[in-house]
């Protein structure tokens, strides 16, 4: 035994974020969040009035990321996150503001 840990794994997770999230900045803030802990994805607002994170990377980052998006930004209310974890599939290169 050499005292080295495991790699980390790699996830993704889908969350829908619910609450004061529009017109604050959420997703410029998110993505800014998502940039400096090397994960790729994307944020956009949704036609019922949340905020959709698609999220891939290392699971610890992801983690960090997910405790973020419960509390967003300085102007944000986040009333609910629903989450749902996911095997990773590399389909992003970088992590944007869509839509």
């Amino acid at each position: 035994m050499n005292g080295t840990p495991p790699p980390a794994k790699r996830g993704r997770f889908e969350a829908a974020v619910s609450g004061r999230v529009r017109g604050v900045g959420f997703r410029q803030a998110a993505c800014e969040r998502a940039l400096a802990l090397g994960l790729s994805g994307h944020v956009r607002n949704t036609y019922e009035r949340t905020v959709e994170v698609v999220a891939e990377g290392l699971e610890p980052e992801l983690n960090v990321f997910l405790r973020w998006l419960h509390s967003g930004p300085s102007m944000a209310h986040v009333a609910h996150v629903q989450v749902r974890w996911l095997d990773a599939i590399d389909d992003y290169t970088q992590f944007e503001v869509s839509g």
